[in-house]
C-alpha cells in the first residue's frame, strides 16, 4: 500500500513543518493473556511552521476510533488509510492531536509481540519498534529526527511486571504510569510486559549510580547466569564512559532477554531487548559468549551513539551499527578486564567475512547507502552496514589515531547530545582532532562500492634476499547489477614478515605500517633482508580488502598455517583461503584438506566453529556433485576423530561433536549418534544435554530415522519454547513428501505460525541431503513469492523468500527460473534485491563446483 513506505523526501518535508514536543501513550494491556486487540489512546502536541498546512501520523491499526485535532473530531473513515491519519489545517504555532485506536498483537516480532510460554501459559509481551513499528502500537512521526518526549500509561494483569525507557513505578489499581523520557526517536521507546523474572543490581563510580535490571521469562530462570551479564555490562560502563567523555544518558539501564526475537537485540534506551537463546540451557563454548558479550556491549554503546545522538534519516544507518560494532570489540580486545582480548580474531573470521559476501552481491551499496523509503532500510540491515562500515571505521581510527578519534567523537557527544547528525557532523569534530582532511577518504571509503584485492609483489637477489617489496592493488568489477564503478582506494595497512622459529611456530619479525595508495606502493623493506618464509598483507587486520599471498607464501601457510603462534594471523590467513574457495581460485578439495591439515593446530574456539561451517557450506555447495559425497566421507569421518580425540569436557570437543551430529551419515554414525542419544554409548566427557540432544534428533529425523512419534517423545522431555522450534525444525526435516507438503502448507499456504515457528520450520524444510525431494518447490517457490511478499509483514516475508529460495539447486535451471520471475514478476525493489541476491549465491556456486571439477580432473 501506497501509504505505508515513507519516503525520505516525505520525511524531510515532515521535519521542515513539524517540532514535535511530546507524547502522551495510554495503553490498556489488561487483555493480553487472550490476545487479540488493545485500546491505544495517544495524545501528541507538536508545533507546525505554516498556517494551515497538511500533514500525516503513522499507524498501523485494524480500526481507529476517534481522532481529534485541535479540539476538532475528524472523520476517521475518510482521513484514516495506508496506515496513515491525515491531518489538515494545522494551527501556526501549537497543536494538539488525540487518536483513540485498537491496535493489535502480533507474532512477528514487530510492533507488540505477545508469546505464550508453553511451560506457565503465560503470556509475554516486548516492542520492537525499528524500523517502522511504533506506529503499531501507538500513533506516531515515525521518523528519527522528530524527537519528542514520550510519557506511557499502561494497565496490565495483576502480578506482572512492566517496564519501559523511564524507571518503573510503583502501580496503582494495575495502572504503571512512566516519567516522560527525555526527548528520544519513537524506534527506541520500548515496552516490556508481562510476568517477567528480574535480577537487579547497580553501576556504581565516583558517586554515579545506574541502577541494572536483567529480565527474562521465570522458566529459563535457572539459566540465567545474571552475575556474568552484569560484569560484562559494567565493564562497558567504565570502557564507553572513559572513551566518550560523557555520563551513561538515561536513568536506569535494563536487559530484557525476551522470546522470539527476530534480531540479536535493540538498542531502546535504557531497555535493551536481547534474544532469550542468550540465556543458555545447554552448555555452549567460550565462542558463543564472547557472541553475547559482544552483543551486551554493542547495545550499550548505542545508549550514546544511536539514543542520545541519532542518525537524522536512515542513509546514516550504517554509522549507527557500524559505531556500536567497533567499539563493542575494541572494548572487549582493550577492556584492561575482559575475558576477550583476541575480539578482532573474532571479528576478522567472522564479521569482515560477511562483509566481503555481501560486498561482492550485485546489491553492493556504498556504506553510506541511499536509503530512498522504508523499504530500503528494511533490507539495509546486512553485512556492509555491520560488518564493512566497522572495518572502515577501524581503519579510520587507525589513519587518523584512536586518541584523535576519541577526542573528536567526546567533541560530537557535546555538540548534538539528545539531537540528531549527518555523517559530515562526525567528520567535521574528527577533521578538528586529528588535523586530517577527511573528505577525499569519505568520498573513497563511505561513498562507493566493491571491494579492493591486495597482492604482494616481492623481488629477490640471487642470494634469497628482498630487493624490493610492492603492494598492487585492483578493483575488481563489480558484479553484474550492481550500481557504480570500481574505485583504488587508500588503505592504512601493516605488513607482516613470518618466519619459522625453532619450534616450528611461525613468528613475526618484522612489521611495516603504512599508507598504501593507488595501483602500485613500494613498502620499504629493511636492505639485505632474507626473504620471510611468509609476507601477510594487512596483518592486524587495519584495513578492508581481500588480501592474496604469493606463492612462496601460499606454499609455507598450506604447510603451517596452524602453526602461526598468534591467532589473528592465523584467521586472516584461514579467511583468505576461505574467499579463495568462494571466488574458485582454491578448489573445495583443496580447501577441506588445508582445514584438515591445520584445524588441530587452531586454538581459538570461535574460529574452529567458523572452519566447521564453512567446510559443510563449501561441501554442500561448491563441491563437484560427483564427488561431493567423497568430500562429505572424508570430513565426517575426521569429525569423529576429532570429537574422540578432544580434551574431555571442552570447548572443542562440545564442538566436534556438533560438527559430527550435522553431516553423520554411515550406518555406524548414525548408530553412535543414536546410542548416545539412549546412553548405550558414551564418550568421555560429552554431556549429551538438552540442545545437543536435538541436534542429535534432527539429523536422525532428516535421514529417516526418527519417526514423528520419537520426535514428539523428544519434545514430551523438553516442552518449552525452544522444545517447540526444535521438534518443529525435525518433523520438517524428515525425507518424506508429506512433510515437506506439510511444511510447505504451514509457512507458505498459511499465516497462522509465530516467527520462531516459521524459521524453525522452514530451517528443518531445507536440507542439503534432500535435493531430488525438494526439487519440484522450486516452481512452486516463484508460484508463491510475489503473494507472500504482498500479504505478510516485512520479518515473516524476508523469512520466507530467503529461507525458500532453492539455493539447493544448483544448476543455470535455477538461474533462468529466476531470471524469468525477476523479469515477470514486477517485484519491488526490496524483493527484487534479496531474490537477487539468491540468485548470485547459486551463480558464485555453479563457478565453484566448476573449478573443484577441474581440479579433480588435473
Amino acid at each position: 500500500m501506497p501509504g505505508t513506505n515513507l519516503t525520505r523526501e516525505e520525511a524531510q518535508q515532515r521535519a521542515k513543518l513539524l517540532t514535535v514536543d511530546s507524547y502522551e501513550i495510554d495503553l490498556d494491556l489488561s487483555g493480553a493473556q487472550e490476545g487479540g486487540t488493545f485500546r491505544s489512546v495517544t495524545t501528541v502536541r507538536f508545533s507546525s511552521a505554516e498556517a494551515g498546512a497538511e500533514t500525516f501520523i503513522d499507524l498501523v491499526a485494524p480500526t481507529v476510533r476517534e481522532a481529534v485535532l485541535n479540539g476538532v473530531p475528524l472523520d476517521t473513515a475518510a482521513v484514516f488509510a495506508d496506515s496513515r491519519i491525515a491531518l489538515a489545517g494545522l494551527y501556526a504555532g501549537d497543536n494538539e492531536l488525540t487518536v483513540t485506536a485498537d491496535c493489535a498483537y502480533t507474532n512477528t516480532g514487530e510492533g507488540l509481540h505477545r508469546f505464550v510460554d508453553p511451560v506457565d501459559q503465560q503470556a509475554y509481551l516486548y516492542t520492537q519498534f525499528e524500523v517502522p513499528d511504533a506506529r503499531r502500537v501507538f500513533a506516531s512521526f515515525e521518523q528519527p529526527d522528530l524527537k519528542a518526549t514520550f510519557q506511557f500509561t499502561v494497565k496490565a494483569p495483576e502480578g506482572w511486571t512492566v517496564v519501559s525507557n523511564s524507571p518503573t513505578p510503583e502501580p496503582k489499581d494495575h495502572v504503571w504510569t512512566f516519567e516522560p523520557t527525555p526527548r528520544i526517536s519513537s524506534y527506541i521507546t520500548a515496552l516490556i510486559v508481562g510476568p517477567y523474572h528480574s535480577v537487579h543490581s547497580s553501576y556504581e563510580k565516583d558517586g554515579q549510580s545506574v541502577p541494572l535490571g536483567i529480565y527474562c521469562r521465570p522458566s529459563l530462570a535457572e539459566y540465567l547466569d545474571s552475575d556474568a551479564i552484569f560484569e560484562v555490562t559494567r565493564q562497558g560502563f567504565d570502557w564507553f564512559q572513559e572513551k566518550f567523555a560523557y555520563d551513561y544518558p538515561f536513568a536506569k539501564y535494563d536487559q530484557l532477554f525476551v522470546p522470539e526475537f527476530n534480531a540479536g537485540a535493540m538498542e531502546n534506551a535504557g531497555a535493551v531487548t536481547i534474544r532469550d537463546q542468550y540465556v543458555f540451557r545447554s552448555k555452549v563454548t567460550d565462542a558463543a559468549y564472547e557472541t553475547r558479550a559482544e552483543t551486551i556491549l554493542h547495545e550499550l554503546a548505542h545508549m550514546w551513539f544511536g539514543d542520545l545522538v541519532t542518525m537524522e534519516w536512515w542513509n546514516d544507518l550504517w554509522l549507527n551499527e557500524s559505531f556500536a560494532t567497533y567499539t563493542s570489540i575494541a572494548c572487549l580486545a582493550y577492556g584492561p578486564e575482559s575475558r576477550w582480548p583476541h575480539s578482532w580474531t573474532t571479528f576478522a573470521n567472522s564479521m569482515k567475512t560477511w562483509a566481503y559476501r555481501q560486498d561482492q552481491l550485485p546489491s553492493t551499496h556504498p556504506i553510506m547507502a541511499e536509503i530512498r523509503d522504508l523499504d530500503d532500510v528494511l533490507v539495509n540491515f546486512d553485512g556492509i552496514t555491520y560488518a564493512k562500515g566497522a572495518s572502515v571505521l577501524k581503519q579510520l581510527v587507525a589513519y587518523v589515531g584512536q586518541d584523535e578519534f576519541f577526542k573528536g567523537v567526546q567533541a560530537y557527544f557535546k555538540a548534538h547530545a539528545f539531537g540528531n547528525t549527518r555523517l559530515s557532523d562526525l567528520l567535521g569534530a574528527l577533521e578538528e582532532t586529528s588535523g586530517r582532511d577527511l573528505k577525499a577518504w569519505s568520498a573513497a571509503w563511505l561513498e562507493t562500492a566493491g571491494i579492493n584485492i591486495l597482492r604482494p609483489e616481492i623481488v629477490l637477489d640471487e642470494a634469497g634476499h628482498v630487493t624490493s617489496l610492492a603492494v598492487l592493488q585492483e578493483a575488481p568489477a563489480l558484479p553484474a547489477g550492481a550500481k557504480g564503478s570500481p574505485v583504488l582506494r587508500p588503505h592504512r595497512i601493516a605488513v607482516g614478515c613470518y618466519d619459522l622459529d625453532a619450534d616450528g611456530k611461525l613468528v613475526r619479525t618484522h612489521r611495516i605500517e603504512l599508507d598504501v595508495d593507488g595501483a602500485r606502493t613500494e613498502v620499504p623493506f629493511p636492505a639485505d633482508t632474507p626473504r620471510p618464509a611468509v609476507v601477510l598483507l594487512n596483518d592486524d587486520d587495519l584495513s578492508y580488502a581481500k588480501v592474496r599471498l604469493d606463492e612462496e607464501s601460499l606454499r609455507v601457510v598450506t604447510a603451517h598455517l596452524g602453526d602461526f603462534a598468534e591467532s589473528l594471523p592465523r584467521a586472516l590467513c584461514w579467511a583468505s583461503a576461505w574467499d579463495m574457495t568462494r571466488d574458485g581460485e582454491l578448489a573445495t578439495r583443496d580447501y577441506l584438506e588445508l582445514v584438515l591439515a591445520g584445524v588441530a593446530k587452531e586454538s581459538d574456539i570461535g574460529v574452529v566453529q567458523s572452519l566447521h561451517r564453512q567446510v559443510k557450506l563449501a561441501l554442500d555447495l561448491y563441491a563437484a556433485p560427483d564427488w561431493r559425497e567423497a568430500g562429505l566421507t572424508r570430513w565426517t569421518d575426521a569429525t569423529l576423530a576429532h570429537l574422540r580425540s578432544a580434551e574431555p569436557a571442552g570447548d572443542h570437543q562440545l564442538a566436534w561433536a556438533r560438527a559430527f551430529a550435522a553431516t553423520a551419515r554411515t550406518p555406524q554414525q548414525l548408530d553412535l549418534l543414536q546410542g548416545l542419544l539412549d546412553g548405550t554409548e558414551t564418550i568421555e566427557g560429552l554431556a549429551v544435554d538438552t540442545e545437543l540432544r536435538w541436534a542429535f534428533v534432527q539429523r536422525l529425523a532428516a535421514v529417516g530415522l526418527h519417526d514423528e512419534d520419537e520426535i514428539n517423545a523428544e519434545y514430551a522431555r523438553d516442552r518449552t519454547a525452544a522444545g517447540e522450534r526444535h521438534a518443529a525444525a525435525a518433523r520438517s526435516a524428515r525425507p518424506l513428501a508429506e512433510a515437506k507438503a506439510e511444511a510447505w502448507a504451514a509457512v507458505v499456504e498459511n499465516d497462522k505460525l509465530p516467527n520462531a515457528q516459521q524459521e524453525a520450520v522452514i530451517g528443518g524444510f531445507v536440507q542439503t541431503d534432500q535435493r531430488e525431494l525438494l526439487a519440484p518447490y522450486t516452481e512452486k517457490y516463484f508460484a508463491a513469492v510475489a503473494h507472500v511478499w504482498e500479504s505478510r509483514s516485512h520479518e515473516m516475508a524476508q523469512q520466507i523468500a530467503v529461507g525458500l529460495y532453492p539455493s539447493l539447486q544448483v544448476s543455470q535451471a535455477t538461474l533462468d527460473a529466476t531470471d524469468t520471475w525477476l523479469a515477470t514478476a514486477g517485484p519491488n525493489a526490496a524483493l527484487r534485491r534479496l531474490i537477487s541476491e539468491s540468485r548470485a549465491g547459486v551463480e558464485r556456486a555453479l563457478r565453484a563446483q566448476e573449478a573443484d571439477a577441474r581440479a579433480g580432473a588435473a
